[in-house]
This record gives C-alpha cells, structure tokens and sequence, in this order.
C-alpha cells in the first residue's frame, strides 16, 4: 500500500535520522515528505523505528494510507517526480 509519511522534526541531529530512514523505506517528494510503497509488515518495522527515534513532545510525523484506486487520481506540477513501482528494498 502507498503511504505518504510527513513530518517536522524540531532537533537537527533527529531530522537527520529520520530523513535517512525515511530514504531508506521510501522516494522523497518535497523535503519533509516521502512516498513510501510498503506491505503492512515492513510498514510496521519502518513505524516502530521512526517512533523510537522521535521526540513525540516536540516533533510531528504522520502517515496518509493511499487507496490502490486513489493512487491513479494524484496529480503533480513542477519538478515532481513520483516513483513506480519499487521492487526490491536495501535495508
């Protein structure tokens, strides 16, 4: 399933980490935000290691479920460019 991940991340140091998880679950759209095509078990591992490297008193994450027949329907302008289909994650 397509998820958005989004997030704001008020520590320099913690912005860093979880811009590299981030990298590593999924495709970066805009400079917080990431496209990320995972299975309900990987999405679980790449959540849990996000949980445990915010500060949930001063950061904000959060995840938009993308329906397969809403993923059709996303539109983009300007120097976007969305991912396809990912085959195979490094991790």
């Amino acid at each position: 399933m397509l998820r958005l991940v989004a997030y704001d991340i008020a520590d320099s140091r913690r912005l860093r980490k979880v811009a590299n998880l981030c990298k590593n679950y999924g495709v970066r759209i805009e400079y917080s935000v990431f496209e990320c095509d995972l299975d309900e078990k990987l999405f679980s591992s790449f959540w849990e290691q996000l949980r445990k490297l915010i500060d949930a008193k001063k950061d904000r994450l959060i995840v938009y479920r993308i329906c397969a027949n809403c993923v059709g329907g996303i539109d983009s302008i300007g120097l976007i460019c969305r991912p396809g289909k990912v085959l195979l994650y490094i991790i």
